[in-house]
């Protein structure tokens, strides 16, 4: 018996030892493109918290002597124009599809630890249901390869029995 990893408290019971190799196949194979789907998801995780985790960083090390310092501004990954800070306590700040909002430094510092918690507690969240499947895939898995050796064994006995009987006539 293995409980499926379904929806978060709602554990549904199968008795893998009574499916077919056939579905068992079918089901491992949809767990591993599931697997595949939650690496995907985890692996783009850690790049926004990265990001957020830079960009605090970066107000951290903001000093207030900086006021008119000459700095290089972003105009793509790969391109930068010149530039001076003129307000050192008024950020833009790139929430998402398009939207910007304005914060004072302390705010900015305080918007990016937010999210970098909360994007960490979205991994934690995420690699709990990845252990969950890894362990219903394995007990697949498992339950597959047993029944696997057990159609090999029976049908090396059919093979060692048919020559006796073919010898016997």
């Amino acid at each position: 018996m293995a409980a499926t990893p379904s929806a978060p408290g709602k554990a549904e019971m199968i008795d893998l030892t009574k499916l077919s190799p056939e579905q068992l196949m079918q089901i491992k194979q949809e767990f591993e493109q599931e697997m595949t789907n939650i690496q995907d998801s985890l692996s783009t995780l850690h790049g926004c918290k990265a990001k957020y985790a830079g960009s605090k960083e970066a107000l951290e090390t903001f000093q207030s002597n900086w006021e008119n310092r000459q700095i290089l501004v972003p105009l793509t990954s790969s391109m930068y124009v010149p530039g001076r800070v003129k307000d050192l306590n008024n950020f833009v700040i790139d929430i998402g599809t398009g939207y910007y909002i304005e914060k004072d430094l302390d705010g900015s510092k305080d918007y990016f630890k937010r999210r970098v918690e909360y994007v960490q507690e979205q991994i934690e969240k995420i690699e709990k249901i990845h252990l969950q499947k890894t362990r219903f895939l394995n007990s697949v898995i498992g339950v597959l390869e047993l029944k696997q050796a057990a159609a090999a064994k029976m049908l090396q006995a059919q093979q060692q029995s048919q020559p006796a009987v073919a010898q016997s006539s």
